[in-house]
């Protein structure tokens, strides 16, 4: 009969949740640059459970561990980034946006 096939669940964490985020907030923050250990740690993620599964018990923590080094990073590269455009927010103002888009944004603020 077909039987279908269980795997246990390794105890190692592998903040795919952390790394889907960091990879979001990175591509709206910085661009690739910030989407880039995201992605690193995305591909490590989901090592964990497939390392744990073949009984690399070893290569499961290992890779645990790397996803969690790569959030990290990009953890920190997203706060680097959006204090950056807090900062350029606030020394340039509004001059970023263009012309166009700033008389719209008057001509629907005086309807």
């Amino acid at each position: 009969m077909n039987q279908p096939i269980t795997t246990a669940a390794s105890p190692y964490p592998t903040y795919l949740a952390w790394s889907i985020t960091i990879t979001v907030l990175g591509a709206c923050f910085c661009c690739l640059i910030g989407a880039a250990p995201g992605i690193v740690a995305i591909v490590f993620g989901n090592q964990v459970n497939t390392k744990f599964n073949a009984g690399d018990d070893a290569g499961a923590r290992k890779a645990s561990e790397n996803a969690k080094i790569w959030c990290w990073v990009g953890t920190a590269l997203v706060a680097i980034s959006l204090l950056l455009n807090i900062l350029s927010f606030f020394v340039n103002g509004m001059s970023f946006m263009s012309e166009d888009f700033l008389q719209q944004l008057q001509q629907a603020q005086s309807r």
